[in-house]
C-alpha cells in the first residue's frame, strides 16, 4: 500500500489517495492514520477481502459465529468428559494475519482476548480495536520489541531467557505496569523451536522471580507436527508434571 496525503496549507488534512499493493495489514495502517487525523470510516483493503460485497461479509461472519458456537461445544465436552470446570479454559482466537473485520465478528460473538504472532500487527490492531479487548502474544519476542509490547499484552507466551525477562521487567518498571508472563518449554528439544530444556526450567524460573513487576503464570510448549494427536499427549503430560513439580517449591511471584 502506498499513500499520498493531500494538505491545506495550515496542516489539516484534506484526501488520501492510494494504490494497492499485497500486504495483510494494509488496512490496519490506513485505519491507523485516519483515526490520527481524527477521521471515520471502515477500510476493507485486506488483500484476501478486497472487492468482497456485503453478502461476502455476511457469509464470513456466518461462519465465524459457527466456528465459535462448535468450538466452544467442544470445550464444553471436553470438560464434562475429564471431569474439569470450563471456567477453568480460556478461548483465545489467534488472529494473527487476519483483518480487522474477522476480528469484529468474533467480537460480536463473545471473543475478547485475541493472540497475535507478532508485536507489530498487535500494535497496529490495538490502536484501532475497542480498548477492551485482552492482547496476548504467542510468537518469540526479541529484546528490542519488549518497549512496544510491555503495556498492550496481557499475556506474553514465550518467555525462554533471563536477559529476555530482565528487559521485559526493566520496560515494565520504567512504564508502571505488571506484565505477565508463560515461560516456553521446548519439551520436544526440537532443533527449529525456541524454549529451554525441561532441566533448566525451573532455574530460570527462580532468577526471574527476583525481578519486579513480572510475574509467571504458568509453563508452555508447542508440541511437534503430527498427523496424530494423541502422539503428543507424553509431551504436554510431561510439561503438567513439570508444571507441578516446581509448583511444590513454592517460589515467590510465581
Amino acid at each position: 500500500m502506498r499513500y499520498r496525503f493531500l494538505r491545506f496549507p495550515e496542516g489539516k488534512l484534506k484526501a488520501v489517495t492510494f494504490s494497492y499493493d499485497d500486504g495483510c495489514r494494509d488496512d490496519i495502517r490506513l485505519a491507523a492514520t485516519f483515526n490520527k487525523y481524527g477521521l471515520k470510516g471502515t477500510f476493507n483493503l485486506n488483500s484476501a477481502w478486497l472487492g468482497k460485497t456485503k453478502t461476502d461479509w455476511h457469509l464470513m461472519a456466518d461462519e465465524i459465529k459457527e466456528n465459535i458456537i462448535d468450538i466452544r461445544n467442544e470445550i464444553k465436552s471436553l470438560c464434562t468428559s475429564c471431569g474439569r470446570d470450563i471456567s477453568d479454559v480460556t478461548l483465545i482466537a489467534v488472529s494473527k494475519t487476519k483483518p480487522v473485520e474477522m476480528l469484529e465478528a468474533c467480537m460480536e460473538n463473545g471473543i475478547t482476548i485475541f493472540g497475535e504472532n507478532k508485536v507489530q500487527e498487535l500494535c497496529e490492531k490495538y490502536e484501532v480495536l475497542p480498548k477492551d479487548l485482552h492482547w496476548h502474544l504467542i510468537g518469540h519476542l526479541q529484546r528490542n520489541k519488549v518497549k512496544y509490547i510491555t503495556d498492550k499484552a496481557e499475556l506474553i507466551h514465550s518467555v525462554d531467557s533471563l536477559r529476555l525477562a530482565e528487559a521485559i521487567s526493566a520496560d515494565a518498571v520504567k512504564k508502571g505496569v505488571n506484565v505477565d508472563i508463560l515461560i516456553e518449554v521446548n519439551v520436544a528439544e526440537e532443533d527449529s523451536k525456541f524454549g529451554l530444556k525441561t532441566e533448566e526450567t525451573e532455574s530460570l524460573i527462580r532468577e526471574i522471580s527476583k525481578l519486579p513487576n513480572i510475574f509467571i503464570k504458568g509453563l508452555m510448549t508447542i508440541a511437534p507436527y503430527t498427523a496424530v494427536a494423541e502422539e503428543n499427549r507424553p509431551i504436554f503430560r510431561t510439561l503438567k508434571q513439570l508444571s507441578v513439580d516446581i509448583d511444590s517449591k513454592n517460589i515467590d511471584n510465581v
